[in-house]
């Protein structure tokens, strides 16, 4: 073994960091045997120095991330401070300087991917990001490496562990979305500002990770369509259990049937309980992907936190170290295929619609005639009248797959009809 330690900079020690640091210290000696050379923690940039943080010695607290980034006999850059500035700033630098970085920051990855890998190739380093995605869930790894030689077609997952506890405790306990937010904040799974998570920018960012090493093109976070969580109703759960689905907020990223552009988008759907992804409980995350020789895999597992997100960190540290001591460097960006990504109105699927009409002959005639023409055809159709009386029934249409440029047309119709008072609900149907 090299006696010389690879030296490693912090870029952060909130959550993710302090457990990075707690990680790299008591199993110094198994990460050293296993790397082929001891790895040892070289300086930690903070925001406030004053803090105290066990286990990390004082006089490797810096607050000039800069200066620490260019002292040129670092290995690897750990960056875990999130967010586009400093971090993009910091990562080029750290890469100018002769260190590779790891890195868990998904808002940046999302948006400056493509610059960041060119700078990482330009200087003949490594960028990994396992950490990312989906927590300690090995996830990038096996998409660009154990499934390089197939071609995925679909990958389907829960990847926000935030909004998937809310979903489920709604759908277990009938909770309202307020409530449920409430109990996720109160336990921790939900910041104080949620708006990231419920809104789908978390998963979005993540969606296109995903989608640009799961195809071999660029994809940018404004590629992605989203859509939040926030109007998901306890009575949109009843409709759910009625059709023998539950309801989550996926993140799908797939290629269209010709095999020339892609998708990504994220949104709630309905799914069915029959769905593997439909058992995915509490806080957990877990994504379904599907390719050609491989048929069907999923991978599972807690996608957030300290400690599971440092597990991932470390692994890429690891993978980044063995490749200094041999070196080499591992793979960098595939965009050789550079498919087109194809807007939200080319998406097919299926729709589950509630309509608050007017409770009196004709209505239905009337609402099948908008669907037909705007070329969405219609799998089901359930009407009842409402308990409270006032002339006004529930109309609930369950379509056959439509593109969302049709059903937005047919949606827009429905609410000029003087026979529908609203529109409830619109439910995407996926899995199926």
């Amino acid at each position: 073994m090299r006696t010389r330690p690879l030296k490693v900079a912090l870029l952060g020690c909130g959550v993710v960091g302090s457990e990075v640091a707690r990680i790299m210290t008591t199993h110094a000696d198994d990460l050293a045997a296993r790397i082929g050379a001891p790895v040892e923690l070289a300086g930690v940039a903070v925001r406030r120095p004053s803090r105290v943080r066990e286990g990390i010695d004082p006089a490797l607290i810096t607050t000039d991330a800069t200066a620490l980034v260019k002292r040129g006999d670092i290995d690897v850059v750990v960056e875990v401070i999130g967010g586009i500035e400093p971090a993009r700033t910091l990562i080029t630098t750290a890469f100018e300087h002769g260190a590779s970085v790891v890195s868990a920051n998904k808002a940046l990855l999302a948006q400056d991917g493509a610059a960041l890998h060119a700078a990482a190739e330009a200087n003949d380093k490594d960028l990994y990001y396992e950490a990312a995605v989906a927590g300690a869930i090995p996830l990038i790894r096996p998409l660009r490496e154990s499934l390089a030689g197939d071609k995925v077609n679909r990958v389907l997952g829960i990847v926000n562990g935030t909004t998937n506890f809310i979903l489920d405790k709604m759908d277990s306990t009938g909770a309202g979305y307020q409530e449920a937010l409430d109990e996720a904040t109160a336990l921790g799974y939900a910041e104080a500002d949620p708006t990231a998570d419920v809104e789908g920018f978390d998963a979005a960012a993540k969606a296109a990770i995903l989608a640009g090493i799961a195809f071999h093109t660029r994809v940018r976070l404004d590629d992605v369509y989203r859509e939040g969580m926030t109007e998901v109703t306890a009575a949109d759960f009843a409709s759910a259990k009625e059709m023998s689905c539950t309801i989550k907020l996926l993140a799908i990223c797939e290629r269209a049937g010709d095999g020339a552009s892609v998708t990504a988008r994220v949104h709630p759907a309905m799914i069915p309980l029959t769905h593997p992804l439909a058992s995915v409980r509490g806080a957990y995350n877990a994504v379904f992907v599907e390719s050609d020789a491989s048929g069907q895999l999923m991978f599972y597992g807690p996608g957030a936190g300290g400690a599971p997100t440092a597990s991932a960190v470390l692994g890429d540290l690891v993978a980044v170290c063995r490749n200094r001591l041999s070196g080499a460097t591992g793979p960098g960006e595939s965009a050789y295929a550079a498919l087109t990504v194809s807007p939200m109105g080319d998406v097919t699927t299926r729709y589950h619609i509630s309509l608050d009409v007017a409770d009196k002959p004709g209505v239905l005639a009337q609402v099948a005639t908008v669907f037909a023409e705007h070329g969405v055809s219609i799998d089901t159709v359930r009407q009842q009248g409402r308990q409270d009386g006032g002339g006004e029934a529930s109309l609930v249409v369950v379509t056959h797959r439509a593109s969302d440029a049709a059903l937005v047309g047919t949606v827009e119709a429905l609410r000029k009809l003087d026979t529908v008072r609203g529109v409830a609900s619109i439910m995407r149907v996926e899995g199926e």
